[in-house]
């Protein structure tokens, strides 16, 4: 496996944290002077420095006048807590209001009507790239076909930017799909035939329940927590007692929660699948959004061939890309076969453009810009709800992502609340999404992939306004 590339003050980071979560450093402790620091990591005292600045932003560790750095208290919101109680396998029904929902609230945008504000030049330089390509090879491009697997020079890429997450797969392991929906909908179709077992983290992604459905597969809702992901004491038992053949998980930042999977959860989940004997689907199509540090893929845990791999850039880069991927040791040959039924190929000029994006480093640049925008306009929110809700309710606190899971104290479903905000088009995603229980139906989804400038404010106003009338 090739080296990893890191900068160096990223990896001391690493290890301060580690210090912090394993307790070594508790709460209140007086770290040792930057001078010691550098000598016991033999390692530059800027790069120490910078290493402490990071956790300080991080929320980790704080600075006092004249005395050094000290492990600082995590102040948790009042976190949503449920209690789901785990049923046999059933198939899925999900009503056509579902679907009328999904249409109008899968955007991201509390008030699409808002004026779109400029998000730095990525996505006009990233345009040009792929006017570039579908200039200089207009002719082949549009009498060829891509290769089914996709552009190889894109895997490459891909290949590459995942060695920044401490993750190697071959470019042959690859296959381009069109998005991340389109990536699950391969896997699951490739992994299960209809009538099978197959686990899902709750609250789920609601795109995965709608797979689920049209591939007449049964489903396990299995808990979940908004800071430690799926909970695998329960996912155990379920794979005892049912014969589960696929679960699907997004370990990183999931929908709608925002929840991460500790690194030693990731293991053992790995560990759980060869044992038991099921097949993993990782969805990492937020694993690029950590607002303070890189975090690994599920993937790069898997020394047992178990878990699949699905991606895309919709989330970090572009909607209108619909560029996606699979990784896979064992099934990407029958993933590509059915892709070549279904799809066939990719937009060429696209995928092109994108290689040339990515490979003159701007997607990183990108990266780097936009998570520092998401955590500001996750803080922002944050800041905004606790100033004009004036009302009892719990949130949680995404180390990466784009939304806030938002718990309610109404007398009425979350749908009626949806019904009722839709009337001034302010948009949120009621909480009967994300699961085939009732057991969210007070609950919320909120995004803060947008800046809230004026109109947004407004909106949140009055949606704490219509709130407050339910409650």
């Amino acid at each position: 496996m090739p080296k990893m590339s890191q900068f160096l003050y990223e990896s001391i980071a690493e290890q301060f944290r580690k210090n912090i979560e394993s307790k070594l450093w508790p709460v209140g402790h007086k770290l040792p002077s930057i001078r010691t620091l550098s000598k016991s990591y033999n390692s530059s005292k800027i790069s120490i420095q910078t290493a402490l600045q990071k956790l300080e932003a991080a929320g980790l560790v704080e600075a006092r006048p004249r005395s050094g750095y000290f492990v600082k208290k995590q102040e948790q919101p009042h976190q949503p807590q449920h209690r789901l109680e785990i049923n046999q396998p059933t198939k899925i029904e999900l009503p056509d209001l579902f679907y009328q929902i999904m249409q109008k609230s899968a955007a991201f945008d509390i008030y699409p009507s808002a004026r779109i504000q400029p998000t730095g030049n990525h996505i006009l330089n990233l345009n040009r790239h792929i006017n570039r390509a579908m200039r200089h090879q207009a002719s082949s491009n549009a009498l060829y076909y891509s290769p089914p697997q996709g552009n190889l020079d894109l895997r490459h890429q891909i290949t590459q930017h995942y060695l920044s997450r401490k993750l190697y797969v071959k470019p042959e392991q690859i296959c381009i799909t069109a998005g991340c929906q389109n990536a699950l909908f391969l896997a699951l179709s490739t992994c299960t035939k209809p009538g099978d077992t197959v686990a899902i983290e709750s609250p789920a992604f609601y795109g995965v329940l709608q797979i689920l459905q049209q591939l007449d597969l049964k489903v396990i809702e299995v808990p979940s927590s908004a800071t430690q992901g799926i909970l695998l004491d329960k996912l155990e038992s379920v794979a005892k007692k049912w014969s589960l053949k696929v679960l699907i998980v997004t370990p990183n930042f999931s929908t709608p929660t925002g929840s991460l999977m500790p690194e030693s959860n990731k293991a053992r989940l790995c560990e759980l699948a060869d044992k038991l004997q099921f097949n993993i689907i990782e969805d990492d199509i937020y694993g690029d959004l950590g607002f303070h540090r890189a975090v690994l893929p599920l993937k790069a845990y898997d020394k047992y061939n178990k878990v699949i791999l699905c991606g895309s850039f919709s989330k970090s880069l572009s909607r209108d890309l619909r560029i996606g991927w699979i990784f896979s040791e064992k099934q990407l040959n029958k993933i590509t076969h059915l892709k070549m039924l279904t799809q066939l190929s990719n937009c060429e000029s696209t995928q092109q453009g994108l290689t040339s994006f990515i490979g003159e480093g701007f997607y990183r640049k990108h990266l780097l810009e936009y998570r520092k925008r998401l955590l500001n306009q996750r803080n922002k929110l944050i800041q905004l709800l606790n100033q004009y809700w004036d009302f009892s309710f719990k949130y949680t606190m995404p180390e990466g992502g784009l939304c806030l899971w938002i718990e309610l104290q109404i007398n009425e479903d979350s749908l009626l609340l949806y019904n009722l905000a839709i009337e001034h088009n302010i948009i949120l995603t009621p909480g009967a999404l994300f699961s085939t229980t009732p057991i969210f139906n007070k609950y919320i989804r909120l995004s803060f992939a947008h800046e809230f400038q004026e109109e947004r404010v407004a909106a949140l106003k009055k949606l704490g306004q219509i709130i407050k009338r339910l409650t």
